[in-house]
């Protein structure tokens, strides 16, 4: 593991523990295939328009059976269609959605990345041990609806924000930082990927690649430049940002780590008890110098 400046050693650590227990992580060119195509522009501030560097789709192929076979995909998925896009919409929430949430802790908990993520917040003495307990503490971090507008009902939580993505004023795109919500919002013609997005010092992105910085529009809406895992489970990227969100009691964090061979700035936003917002910044990745 690289010693960068500024490296966060201890949850680096723990980090590179989840990822190797990251069982259901789908492998690059066997599970799916990215074309990754052009640079993507520059986008001035409030514009809502960037030329296409990218004529194709961002994911050429996902094996979809693997989505539906393995219980952390199937019941996250399940999930994507229970929040109103627009932020000043409340939220209701349905018996059947809250059993949905339900069943998607439920699912992730069985799971190594978890138990071995649950085990490391006991020592820390961020979470309680007893797993009952541990799975309400998830969800009032996760589902728990807050007011992200204050004129109206509850209307956003943090899994909304992180893993489906929504809309301010109807101009422009908040969150949407999860590839499985990606892929599904492209195949529907809802998402027009527009191209990658690397730092100056950075080489171009690889195509096996596992984090990437990406523009994209969404239902006519520009995000100028956005950024997500890709390929891996939805219980890695519940623990490792709750992880992270539990780790500080600042309002706003940004830590530094070394994952696999990426050099990470992992944000994370506090929306009282509840996360904000919270994504993953590539800073390098095959070991390039920053």
């Amino acid at each position: 593991m690289a010693h960068g400046r500024g490296v966060n050693q201890e949850l680096s650590h723990v980090l590179n523990e989840l990822w190797k227990l990251d069982v259901n992580r789908l492998k690059p060119g066997a599970d799916y295939v990215i074309s990754l195509q052009g640079r993507a522009g520059y986008v001035s501030r409030g514009s809502n328009s960037a030329t296409d560097h990218a004529h194709a789709s961002l994911f050429s192929y996902v094996d979809e059976q693997k989505l539906k076979s393995i219980e952390t995909y199937a019941r996250f998925i399940n999930l994507l269609d229970n929040y109103e896009m627009s932020t000043g919409t409340a939220e209701t929430v349905t018996a059947q959605e809250e059993e949905e949430n339900r069943l998607f802790l439920d699912a992730i908990m069985k799971t190594e990345v978890m138990k071995h993520a649950h085990q490391y917040l006991v020592r820390k003495g961020q979470s309680p041990p007893d797993s009952q307990q541990f799975k309400r503490q998830l969800y009032d971090i996760w589902f728990r609806l807050y007011h992200r507008n204050r004129h109206c009902g509850a209307d956003s939580c943090g899994f909304e924000h992180v893993f489906v993505g929504e809309t301010r004023h109807g101009r422009e795109i908040m969150g949407f930082h999860n590839w499985v919500q990606f892929y599904l919002q492209e195949k529907c013609r809802h998402v027009d990927y527009k191209g990658y997005k690397a730092r100056d010092r950075k080489s171009t992105p690889d195509e096996d690649d596992h984090v990437l910085n990406l523009q994209f529009s969404w239902k006519g809406l520009l995000k100028p430049v956005g950024s997500s895992f890709i390929g891996v489970s939805p219980e890695f990227e519940v623990a490792l940002f709750t992880i992270v969100f539990l780790s500080s009691a600042e309002p706003e964090i940004h830590t530094l780590v070394q994952l696999d061979e990426y050099h990470l700035e992992v944000v994370v936003y506090r929306f009282g008890a509840s996360i904000g917002t919270s994504y993953p910044k590539l800073l390098t990745s095959n070991n390039c110098p920053l």
